[in-house]
């Protein structure tokens, strides 16, 4: 019988629901038509001609999960990436996170922790980074470890200091890192202001009162549901006046909590709750 598209959508939910129900790993409010995109990857890399068979080695073989969670969770960033959102975070943003006295920022879906490095280095030079605490959380392991080492490919360099300089920077990136056998490290003193731990946005609850919440490009990810519920998250760990920033092509417009946010900078989609929220 031929492997058909629905065929294909059947199996996609019961493998979905088959990895929450042995791992707890909840992605059946993740957006299908990009789940779709990334198991078909996958399939090749685990020698599967169908997700029925990955979806009997991830029941039967523990270790082939952690393979297929580096396919389904999208490890995409940059430093400063967008640098116009950084430089509004510097412009309009830090004057009120001076206010007060200890910040607490979530970093969520860190991915490869360039965002993390990226929001260390912008308030070490606005002078904020010493009553700092910055959440960097995402569901894959492998990717928190790599965010907690802060070394990637010099060959990313150029463009992390293109994107630097265009959001603001004030001195030179490489005043924050070392260089050596083809690759660059982040300041270990930056890692002091920061804990790295694994947070679900699909079955996880708030953790701690922010000032600051950075989540972009995650909930594009996401279908309706699971995103109400993301948003829900954060509108419930952020402060009253508290900021929330989103990807640029992510927005609130739609979200059953739209009315808990005022639009701080719309055009660099970051929100601010309302007084009342």
């Amino acid at each position: 019988m031929p492997h058909t598209r629905r065929t294909f959508e059947i199996e996609q939910q019961l493998l979905v629901e088959a990895i929450y129900r042995r791992y707890h790993y909840d992605f059946r409010g993740y957006a299908q038509a990009s789940l779709r995109r990334r198991l078909q990857t996958a399939l090749a890399r685990f020698n599967c001609e169908t997700l029925s068979q990955l979806q009997h080695l991830v029941l039967h073989d523990a270790a082939v999960f952690p393979a297929l969670l580096q396919y389904l969770t999208v490890q995409v960033s940059d430093m400063f990436r967008d640098p116009e959102y950084f430089l509004a975070l510097r412009e309009k943003v830090v004057p009120i996170l001076r206010t007060y006295p200890s910040l607490k920022i979530w970093i969520a879906g860190c991915s490869g922790g360039e965002e993390v490095w990226s929001m260390a280095i912008l308030l070490r030079e606005e002078g904020l980074l010493e009553r700092s605490l910055i959440y960097a959380t995402d569901i894959n392991a492998s990717a928190l470890q790599k965010a907690e080492a802060g070394v990637y490919d010099i060959e990313r360099v150029p463009g992390f200091t293109d994107n630097y300089t265009r959001a603001g920077g004030a001195g030179s990136l490489s005043e924050h890192y070392s260089a050596a056998y083809g690759r660059v490290v982040f300041d270990k003193s930056l890692r002091r202001h920061v804990v790295f731990s694994d947070h679900s946005l699909a079955t996880d609850s708030v953790f701690a009162e922010m000032q600051l919440i950075s989540c972009r490009n995650v909930l594009i990810y996401f279908e309706r549901p699971l995103q109400d519920r993301a948003v829900g998250l954060f509108q419930e760990s952020l402060c009253r006046r508290g900021f929330l920033g989103l990807g640029s092509k992510e927005s609130l417009r739609f979200s059953a909590h739209a009315a808990q946010f005022d639009e701080f900078l719309p055009g660099e989609r970051i929100y601010q709750k309302k007084a009342q929220a």
